[in-house]
């Protein structure tokens, strides 16, 4: 069994090669649908974040606005601070038990999907990792067209994570996803066959 980090900056593509090596069987370990589930009405991140934020930040239903945190972190590095010490520990947990779940099922090739991988130090859990890039100019007009933001609020939003050159320093491995989808599969099928064939069990 291996265990890899797969990590990659916002809309750098990371969701697209994490799919992909879901269909060619690698068991995934999502952290942001970790916590979406962790922050449904009446789940812990989810009341942590209603009394420290108050009813601003719910809308009429009561789910959370996570436009409206998002402003809020990425304009005030306290309350991104607060955040991860809070949401953290919670997610980390969660990953810990589905791994161990993985392991008593004798998955051969485990993938942990972390937004922010080095950030969080969770790159500590895996065996390799494995950065998804694009080019900045790429990134940005992804999330202008994915999210709906204007330029500055795209590159700010690239901006409050770590670096790329520091990413790929500290990576085993890269996709560049700068071009065709095509060109970035087949980076990933190379790379699936170094992991599930280099005589590691």
């Amino acid at each position: 069994m291996k265990i890899i980090g797969l990590t990659g900056g916002i809309a750098s593509g990371k969701s697209t090669v994490s799919a992909y090596l879901q269909e060619k069987g690698a068991s995934i370990i999502d952290a942001d649908a970790i916590a979406h589930e962790l922050l449904a009405p009446g789940k812990p991140l989810y009341e942590a974040y209603r009394q420290h934020f108050g009813d601003k930040i719910l809308l009429s239903d009561g789910q959370l606005d996570r436009r409206v945190i998002g402003k809020l972190v990425f304009s005030d590095p306290a309350e991104r601070e607060w955040i991860d010490a809070t949401a953290h520990p919670l997610i980390q947990h969660e990953i810990c038990q589905r791994v161990r779940q993985y392991q008593a099922e004798k998955k051969s090739l485990i993938v942990l999907d972390v937004p922010l991988l080095f950030e969080s130090g969770w790159d500590k859990m895996a065996e390799k990792v494995c950065l998804v890039y694009a080019e900045e100019k790429i990134q940005q007009e992804r999330l202008m067209k994915r999210n709906g933001y204007g330029r500055e609020e795209a590159a700010a939003r690239i901006a409050a994570q770590m670096p790329l050159e520091e990413k790929k320093k500290r990576a085993d491995c890269l996709i560049d996803n700068s071009g065709s989808l095509p060109s970035t599969l087949r980076q990933v099928d190379r790379l699936w066959k170094e992991w599930t064939h280099d005589g590691v069990s």
